[in-house]
C-alpha cells in the first residue's frame, strides 16, 4: 500500500511540475520529438495491464509513474521531422489553452480509458482488453487526425505496432492463466 501511495503522490507531483513549469513542459516536450518516444509509450502499457492482471496496487502506480515520466526519456533528435514537428505543436498548443468541452471530454476520454483498461485486467477479461485497447488506438489516431490533419500520420505507425505488441502479451496473459 506504501509504495502505491509513494508513485501516486509521485505521479500528481509530476503532472503539477508539468503544467506549472513552463521550461520543464518545454524540456519534455523537446525530447518527445524524438521518435523513440512514440514507439515506447503504447509499449508502457504492458506494465500497466500486468500490474492490473496481478492485482497489484503498487506495481500499478509505479507503471503509470513510469509511463508519465517516458516523454523525457530520450534526448531531443538535432532535426524532428516536419509532421511530428507541427503534431506537438498542436498538442503544446491544445495542451496550454484554456479548458474547452473539447479538453475535458478529451480528459475524461482518456481517464475513463485508463480506469476501463485497468478494471479488465484486474478481472481477466481478455476481450474487454483488446476492445478497450483498440479503442483506444483507434480513437487516439482519429482524434488526432481531427486536431492535426497530416501532421496526425506521424502517430499512425507508432499506434498501430504498440496495438499489436500490446495485443499479443495480452494474449499471451490471457493464454496462461
Amino acid at each position: 500500500r506504501a509504495a502505491a501511495i509513494l508513485f501516486a503522490l509521485l505521479s500528481a507531483a509530476l503532472i503539477t511540475a508539468f503544467f506549472a513549469d513552463s521550461r520543464f513542459f518545454h524540456w519534455a516536450f523537446a525530447r518527445h520529438h524524438n521518435p523513440l518516444s512514440w514507439y515506447i509509450r503504447p509499449l508502457l502499457l504492458i506494465p500497466v495491464m500486468l500490474a492490473a492482471w496481478w492485482r497489484s496496487w503498487g506495481a500499478l502506480m509505479a507503471a503509470i509513474f513510469v509511463l508519465l515520466t517516458s516523454m523525457g526519456w530520450f534526448p531531443a533528435p538535432t532535426v524532428a521531422d516536419d509532421h511530428v514537428r507541427q503534431f506537438l505543436a498542436d498538442e503544446v498548443a491544445f495542451l496550454r489553452s484554456g479548458w474547452t468541452w473539447t479538453k475535458t471530454g478529451y480528459t475524461l476520454t482518456v481517464s475513463a480509458f485508463f480506469a476501463l483498461l485497468v478494471g479488465a485486467a484486474w478481472h481477466h477479461h481478455w476481450r474487454g482488453i483488446a476492445a478497450i485497447l483498440t479503442a483506444a488506438a483507434c480513437g487516439k489516431i482519429i482524434f488526432s487526425l481531427l486536431g492535426s490533419g497530416v501532421a496526425a500520420t506521424a502517430i499512425i505507425l507508432p499506434a498501430l505496432i504498440g496495438l499489436a505488441i500490446c495485443f499479443a502479451v495480452a494474449w499471451r496473459i490471457h493464454k496462461t492463466r
